[in-house]
């Protein structure tokens, strides 16, 4: 099978692999037909983790179920399903506890917990940027899809990862209707937290970053934009709000954070929020923040390399903040924002500006990667619909 395989930094090819298949008479085995680029791909791409070359990427799919193991009793061949980016038992005890994000039992390494399909540090596992993609635990993972999957998988792809992960900034920053919500990044995942807050009744949300294009997206969501290379969004909030500050903050771009002027600064954003979020207010954390940066020492000091980022406690204490941190727990959340989209409630294909064949995903990286004009998001079709 056709995969799009890491080279090293900066390096996609796509190659023949072996074809992925069942291994354990729970697996299911989905032929892939809609695959995302993620912001967190870059990481990975960009050689600041310990990816390994020869892997596949992608952790945001959807596809048809070819193939079921024997176990396997709720999921048939022939059904739409999309995916949680989290691997998951569905029994140990962080999964019993409603954090699939958090498994025990799939994460390898005893004293880590979590896996995820393609993702440096999360297990084995291969992704999805494939024709083929191995399934663990069908039954749990695979969320089934109605009979409008074909036609509308550039919003129901978007379960696998930045819609519920934005939703999941949005729960963590205790955002509630009438809530005024800034979000720090203009990226895919802070314009999915920037709609979860307008979903949830938010009743103004500012989101800021330096890409004019970006912003356009967000503004056209109902968002108000804040270009961060032109105004300082901490005085744009605090003059809204009678220098109050927001009520809540998420963060959605993570330990990559660098000003217009490109210097990479990972304390930079969550500075900003503790800064424009009010008194007793919360801040959902879902941009990626590493413990070992191999890149960090270079592109910003020995410390950040280490994943110790210097935040202003002192003020987020005297504030009485709250902060809440860590990857998403999709399948929390997935099946409520499913039924969202199959009712007409919620369209997050909004966010896509580029669909491609799979062979077109070295060019797609290094596209995305640049963060150049127009490309917001980009979908890969692996069996070659688009």
């Amino acid at each position: 099978m056709k995969a799009a395989v890491y080279e090293g930094p900066r390096s996609v090819a796509v190659k023949d692999v072996p074809d992925a298949k069942i291994e354990h008479p729970c697996d299911i085995l989905v032929k892939i037909t809609t695959t995302n680029i993620c912001g967190s791909d870059l990481h990975m791409y960009e050689g600041r983790t310990s990816f390994e070359t020869g892997r596949a990427f992608g952790h945001e799919n959807l596809g048809q179920v070819v193939e079921v193991g024997s176990a396997v009793r709720k999921v048939k061949v022939g059904e739409y399903v999309v995916l949680p980016f989290n691997i998951a038992c569905g029994f140990c005890k962080n999964c019993e506890r409603g954090l699939s994000n958090y498994c025990l039992t799939m994460q390898p390494e005893p004293a880590m917990a979590g896996a995820a399909y393609g993702f440096a540090d999360m297990g084995p596992y291969q992704g999805g940027q494939a024709e083929l993609l191995r399934v663990p635990y069908g039954d749990f993972n695979a969320l089934r899809l109605g009979e409008d999957a074909a036609e509308r998988q550039n919003d129901y792809v978007m379960l696998a990862d930045i819609f519920p992960t934005g939703y999941h900034a949005t729960e963590m920053a205790d955002v509630e209707p009438g809530d005024q919500t800034v979000v720090y990044g203009a990226g895919p995942v802070g314009l999915m937290a920037a709609y979860s807050a307008i979903l949830r009744g938010a009743s103004r949300v500012w989101v800021t970053d330096h890409q004019p294009d970006r912003l356009r997206v967000a503004e056209a969501i109902g968002a108000i934009p804040v270009n961060c290379a032109e105004q300082d969004p901490v005085e744009v909030v605090k003059e809204a709000t009678l220098g109050l500050g927001a009520d809540n903050g998420c963060e959605c771009v993570g330990y990559q954070a660098h000003d217009d002027r490109g210097h990479e600064d990972a304390s930079l954003t969550l500075n900003g929020l503790i800064d424009a979020v009010r008194f007793t207010g919360s801040i959902g954390v879902v941009g990626v923040f590493v413990p070992e940066d191999p890149g960090g020492a270079k592109a910003q000091n020995d410390m950040e390399a280490k994943g110790k980022v210097p935040i202003d406690y002192g003020l987020m204490w005297f504030k009485g903040q709250r902060m809440g941190t860590g990857q998403a727990p999709v399948k929390r959340y997935n099946r409520a924002l499913r039924d969202l989209i199959a009712g007409g409630r919620a369209e997050p294909g909004f966010v896509v500006s580029h669909e491609l064949r799979l062979d077109e995903a070295p060019s797609a990286y290094e596209h995305f990667d640049a963060r150049d004009e127009g490309w917001t998001k980009v979908v890969l079709h692996p069996d070659g619909s688009r």
